[in-house]
This record gives structure tokens, C-alpha cells and sequence, in this order.
């Protein structure tokens, strides 16, 4: 009598059951190597969004700063200030006002009409405007502070926060904000467009925002 050998079936049994084992922990390490990455992602997006609201309050702030800048009466420095607007106030009157120019010599340009502005055509850098980015731009890109009294108070391009004022500089950017002040004219109205850009503390996160802001005659 021949005797025959068969697998056991708990051993097959043992088999199958290290396979699911195994599929389920695959499957639970894709699901936790996932669930990881969603949070990072969520988290970069709320960092990236924070800096953002950082980078359009700089802005902001410097927006009331050109403003406070253009309302000066001149005649000294201003506490905390690290530059003296001297001849600079109070604006003159019309297009006749020498301190404003196509260099945007301390933060104010000025160009010979409104129809400089309306031929103006970004594509082809056409009557570039002064706060356009790259070819043309009159942003000074060397000026990210305020320097000391009488030391570079005479540059071109845009005025950091607090340069004439004394605003006290933010803290948690990369830069503090600056702004370009342009002299316009139609007829008898003047008025001021404001360009002002911040960063938040990435300098890749920046906002530039603008306002058109009017003040009676001097």
C-alpha cells in the first residue's frame, strides 16, 4: 500500500494569508505616502498664500506712504526720515515742476503729455511706462533701504518705505516696499498715479498695486 503525500492545508492556508498581508501593507503605505503629500501641498499653499497677503500689505503700506509724501510741505527732514524732499515741496504746479522728470529722479516722473501714456504698448516696449517691469522700468533695484541722511538722497527710481517720511521700515519681508509717484495733468486737475510693489518674506512673492490719488492746487 502506497502511501501519498499532500500539502497541508494550513500551510497553504499560512500562504495565502502572508500575499494579503503583504498587498495590504502596499496598499496602506501608498495610502499614508499620499495622505503625507496632500498635507505638505497644503501646507505650501498656505505658506504661499500667506506671503502673498504679506507681499499686498507691504504694497498697501506703501501706497499711503507715497501719499503722505506727495501732502509734504518741504522745509526740513522729517523725524525719522533718512532724506530731506528740500525743493521737492510743495509740488508746483503743472508740467513746469523740475523735480519731476523721465528719469523719476527721487520717486517722481513725469513725462511730456498724456499722449506718452496712450501710445504706450508694453509688447513692443513702446513709450515704456515707469513702473513697467524689465526694459524701460524706473524702479531702483540698488535702493532696497533707507540710506543715511545726505548719503544716496539722490537717486533715480523708486523711494523705499520711510525714505522722506520717517514710516517706520516692516519687519517680515525681504525688502520694504517701495512706490513711483507720476505728475498728470488734464486741463486744470491734478493728480498723481501711485505704483507701489512689496515683498512678502520669499523676495519671489510680490505684489505691485496702483491708485490714482488728487490734491487741489498749490
Amino acid at each position: 500500500m502506497r502511501a501519498h503525500m499532500s500539502s497541508s492545508p494550513s500551510r497553504a492556508q499560512q500562504g495565502v494569508a502572508l500575499i494579503i498581508v503583504l498587498i495590504f501593507v502596499v496598499i496602506l503605505s501608498g495610502a499614508a505616502a499620499f495622505a503625507a503629500r496632500r498635507a505638505l501641498f497644503g501646507e505650501s499653499v498656505a505658506r504661499n498664500m500667506l506671503d502673498n497677503e504679506v507681499a499686498r500689505q507691504a504694497a498697501e503700506a506703501a501706497l499711503r506712504d507715497a501719499e503722505r509724501d506727495v501732502l509734504m510741505a518741504g522745509g526740513g527732514v522729517v523725524a525719522g526720515a533718512s532724506c530731506d524732499r528740500g525743493s521737492d515741496r510743495p509740488i508746483k504746479q503743472a508740467y513746469g515742476d523740475p523735480n519731476f522728470g523721465t528719469d523719476c529722479p527721487r520717486g517722481q516722473c513725469r513725462f511730456a503729455n498724456i499722449a506718452y501714456y496712450t501710445g504706450s504698448n508694453f509688447s513692443t516696449n513702446t513709450n515704456p511706462q515707469p513702473w513697467w517691469p524689465g526694459a524701460g522700468s524706473k524702479w531702483n533695484n540698488t535702493f532696497s533701504g533707507k540710506p543715511p541722511l545726505s548719503t544716496n538722497c539722490n537717486f533715480n527710481g523708486g523711494v523705499a518705505l520711510g525714505t522722506f517720511t520717517g514710516t517706520p521700515p516692516l519687519s517680515g519681508v525681504a525688502r520694504q516696499p517701495e512706490y513711483l509717484i507720476e505728475y498728470m495733468q488734464r486741463g486744470t486737475d491734478i493728480y498723481f498715479r501711485i505704483t507701489a510693489r512689496g515683498w512678502g518674506l520669499d523676495p519671489n512673492s510680490e505684489v505691485v498695486m496702483q491708485t490714482f490719488f488728487q490734491r487741489g492746487a498749490v
